[in-house]
């Protein structure tokens, strides 16, 4: 059986560009779904023809179940402590999400929902895997193309072509907002229920194009903590802790999320924004363009890219572009500004910049192209 070329292409790019392995190193290859078995074996093979050592496994949501319902926060801390020695050990990461159901884990009790969340979404991934080179992405697979209401073909063809644009190209366009964004200090955000503020003054701005998350497109930086204050209303859906979220409402005085609200699960947003103390301030704000990438499909790492939206996070914020918030919470929640999702405008420096989706200073322009 042929193997797709676009699978080919695929692993080309993540061993190559994205995190530009060489000789001798060990490259971790973290599969979670059977589907993933495809893209796996090119990893493989492109690791190895670079010289490099791959180290892989693979699991499902179904078979860590049984762990996590059973589990103490002793056996949590061991558990993560393995994983984290694993991450220590090797130069760079992949990790190929191919869940089945991502509703699998909504039934784990809060307390192992939080202890996995702290110990090892914490230690070994936020901690640890970050400061690692790394790229995480998902595998196509039916659940993905049921979310994101397309045949399983078309889906496949939408994902490629997201997944395999000119990331090299992307990435250039993206060096002059780049520089707005370091130069910016106040940040408004206006769309329908959403007229918030905030500073981003000396924090610095990430290009995401495609060396870490695949598909990529954005460029994130940090609200000064304490700087933030207004409402926001974020008009996509959400997967969190194995629950869809919708509708969800922020009031922020001076950073903290104030009032929470949304039509369902109002006991696990208490939950968590009870976490931690951070767990109610913000620690990064976005800008989407990936122009493939035009609506939601309740999978993050696609959302968090979509053309003409922002995301506001609350939780945690990242070591590169630190407001000095900490939490076991980091929620990529998306507000699309597109026209057919109720428009918006982003402002720097009391200076339109965006407007229902589009760049309106002419330096910013090229990042309207495809990228093909």
């Amino acid at each position: 059986m042929n193997t797709d070329t676009r699978l080919t292409q695929l692993a080309n790019n993540i061993v190559h560009y994205a995190l530009e392995l060489k000789k001798g190193q060990v490259l971790y290859i973290d599969m979670i779904g059977a589907a993933t078995q495809g893209l796996g074996k090119e990893l493989i093979r492109a690791a190895t023809s670079a010289g490099a050592i791959p180290y892989w496994s693979q699991f499902d949501d179904e078979l860590t179940k049984p762990f996590l319902l059973n589990a103490s926060e002793d056996q949590h801390i061991a558990w993560a402590s393995f994983h984290k020695a694993i991450m220590e050990r090797v130069d760079a990461y992949v990790g190929v999400r191919g869940n089945t159901n991502p509703y699998d884990l909504g039934d784990i009790s809060p307390n192992a929902q939080k202890w996995r969340q702290t110990h090892f979404s914490q230690e070994v991934h936020m901690t640890t895997r970050l400061k690692k080179r790394w790229v995480v992405l998902r595998y196509p697979n039916p659940a993905m193309a049921v979310a994101a209401k397309k045949s399983m073909t078309a889906f496949e063809d939408f994902y490629f072509k997201v997944c395999n644009l000119n990331y090299s190209k992307m990435s250039e366009a993206m060096n002059p907002l780049k520089a707005l964004m370091e130069k910016t200090d106040r940040v408004r955000i206006v769309a329908p229920g959403t007229d918030i503020a905030f500073s981003i003054k000396g924090i610095r701005a990430i290009k995401c194009d495609g060396k870490v998350n695949i598909p990529d497109g954005e460029i994130y930086t940090a609200p000064v903590r304490e700087s933030m204050n207004g409402t926001i209303r974020y008009n996509t859906t959400s997967f969190n802790q194995g629950m869809l979220f919708r509708d969800i409402e922020f009031v922020v005085k001076n950073g903290r999320i104030e009032k929470f609200s949304a039509p369902e699960h109002m006991d696990k947003l208490e939950q968590i924004f009870s976490s931690d103390a951070g767990a109610r301030y913000f620690g990064e704000f976005a800008i989407g363009v990936n122009p493939f990438i035009t609506d939601p499909m309740n999978d993050t790492l696609f959302d968090e890219k979509i053309k003409g939206s922002i995301h506001l996070t609350p939780g945690n914020s990242y070591d590169d572009a630190d407001n000095g918030n900490r939490s076991a919470v980091h929620w990529d929640l998306v507000l699309i500004q597109t026209p057919q999702y109720g428009g918006g405008e982003i402002w720097f420096d009391d200076k339109l910049i965006r407007k229902d989706g589009k760049f309106t200073l002419p330096e910013l322009a090229t990042l309207d192209s495809d990228f093909s």
